[in-house]
Parts: C-alpha cells; sequence; structure tokens
C-alpha cells in the first residue's frame, strides 16, 4: 500500500503549459503518473504532448474525473490556484511552488481546513510526494527511489527538507530498503500537510513497517511529532535533524527554518525524539544506516 496518491491517482497540472509545469509534467507521466490534464484558461482546447488542457480546474475534473492537483504556478497566484482547485472537486493538491506569502499560505490553510475539511493541501515550497512505482507528483527523481520489495519490510519517509527528501530516498535504495511513499511536507512557516499527518498515516498503513523523518531547526513540529510518537505510533522510527551548526537569529534556507530565542534548535528537537523511543542520526547516511539496523530486527 502507498498513503494519499497511488497509481489509480489521476492528477491536473495546473501550470502545464509553462517551462517548469512541463518539464516535470511530463516527467511525472513517464514515470507512470496517471497525468490527465492541464490548465490554462488562455489556452484551452490545446494539449501538451497529448495532455490535454482546459480553462480551469473545474471543467479538467468533469472530464477526466482527477482528484489531485499539481501546482507549478508562480507564488503571487499560488493562492487563487488553490482555491480554484478546491473549488473544482479536488482533494489533493500539490504545491510546488516556492516563495508564496506567508499570509497567503496561513489564508488559505485556515479556509481549507475550517470550510473544506475533506480537502488535503501538500506544500507549499516542497519537492512533492513519491509512492515509488505508482505516481510521482512533483520534482522528485523518480530514479533514486526503490519499490517496495514482496517480501521484505519497506519504510515510509516525510522531510521538511527537499534536498535532504532525495538523499534519504537514495540512501535506502542503497541498502536495498523499499518505500512505500515518500512524502515531502516543505519547509516554509504554514505547512499544508504536518509530520503528524503523516505519521499517522504511515502508522495506519500495514505496508510501512518502519518511518524514517527528516526535520531542521525552527518551529517546534519536530518536537511536537515526537510526542505523538511515544504515545500513538507502533512502528520504528529512524530520524535526522538539519542545522546543528546553525547561529541562533538566522534564516537557513527555509522559511520556516530559524532559531529564535533558544526555541526550535536541533538539539532540543533530537533530544525530544530520543525520549519518544526515535534512533536519532547525526547525519542523514547514518539516519539511513540506523533503519537498516531497525529493519533487520522487524
Amino acid at each position: 500500500m502507498s498513503i494519499f496518491v497511488d497509481e489509480n491517482t489521476k492528477v491536473v497540472y495546473q501550470g502545464l503549459t509553462g517551462s517548469q509545469g512541463r518539464f516535470y509534467g511530463l516527467r511525472n507521466r513517464d514515470y507512470g503518473t496517471r497525468v490527465v490534464a492541464g490548465t490554462n484558461p488562455k489556452k484551452a482546447g490545446t494539449d501538451v504532448d497529448g495532455i490535454p488542457v482546459y480553462a480551469d480546474v473545474a471543467d479538467a475534473v468533469a472530464a477526466t474525473g482527477a482528484t489531485a492537483s499539481c501546482i507549478f504556478i508562480p507564488a503571487p497566484g499560488v493562492k487563487s490556484a488553490v482555491m480554484e482547485a478546491v473549488a473544482g472537486g479536488i482533494t489533493f493538491i500539490v504545491v510546488i511552488t516556492e516563495g508564496v506569502p506567508a499570509q497567503d499560505e496561513a489564508w488559505f490553510f485556515n479556509e481549507v481546513r475550517n470550510n473544506h475539511p475533506e480537502v488535503r493541501i501538500l506544500g507549499p515550497n516542497c519537492p512533492g510526494i513519491i509512492s515509488p512505482g505508482k505516481a510521482n507528483i512533483g520534482i522528485t527523481s523518480g530514479d533514486i527511489a526503490l519499490a517496495p520489495i514482496e517480501g521484505k519490510p519497506s519504510v515510509g519517509i516525510v522531510s521538511r527538507s527537499g534536498t535532504l527528501t532525495y538523499q534519504a530516498l537514495y540512501e535506502l535504495k542503497l541498502q536495498g530498503i523499499g518505500v512505500t511513499t515518500c512524502v515531502g511536507i516543505g519547509g516554509d512557516p504554514v505547512p499544508g500537510t504536518s509530520f503528524i499527518d503523516c505519521l499517522e498515516a504511515f502508522e495506519a498503513d500495514a505496508e510501512t513497517k518502519a518511518v524514517m523523518m527528516i526535520g531542521e531547526i525552527g518551529g517546534s513540529a519536530e518536537e511536537e511529532a515526537a510526542e505523538f510518537i511515544a504515545t500513538k505510533m507502533t512502528k520504528p522510527v529512524s530520524s535526522y535533524i538539519a542545522g546543528v551548526t546553525a547561529p541562533p537569529g538566522k534564516k537557513m534556507g527555509h522559511a520556516g527554518a530559524i532559531v529564535s530565542g533558544g526555541k526550535g534548535t536541533a538539539a532540543a528537537k533530537m533530544d525530544a525524539l530520543r525520549a519518544a523511543g526515535v534512533k536519532v542520526g547525526h547525519n542523514p547516511t547514518e539516519a539511513g544506516e540506523l533503519m537498516v539496523e531497525i529493519i533487520k530486527g522487524l
């Protein structure tokens, strides 16, 4: 099994006619993802290498039955693109775009949570999601992901960092460990999907036997995840927290990765995770090695 997306998921690309949307939309389709439509009100009735383009998401959903969207719209237009997807009947929205204004993120996060609880947003500023061998929505390279191997335990991955998402996938592939789903939740201050959302889904997924969690400095998401792991999870977890050497008050790449007033440090997050029974590595490779130990013990 997998979480959130699988081989049956039909996806519409908002921004398919742009350079980035086209590149990744076609790449995802070549991977095997069911990319069934794109949207552009000025190019409705055309196609992108055989993928039909519709005026808006509602038209695309009506014609194709899509349930997921992937947004490659420039940052100023993301808020309206998200709400267009919601109004069109999409229930899983992947926002790849970075630089989305925090006030826009907060607005559509709360609007969807309060008035459209059936809809899940992933991102913004995330690499997307891949269920290896089934579906790849976003910018992750399918080449670095190993699909579950029959007869062997499989692992779920959730990460705030895009680059470290890729490394986690590849570390497990090198060790011959298959992945059910890898979710990049993004590093912005208001992510649509949290660590806990993914941990809860992995806990409920029968095929996922263990979870690798990649966090970073800033905020309290990792500490909250640690509490969830300690009280609600039965499956083993390995982890790595980026930013051990980050100085206080400096933003480290992601908008949400900033240590303020001594809070949100890597050390505090690592301590909380260890106290919850998580095996914490000092670098991504060590986190992968710890997962190998976990798999051997299953």
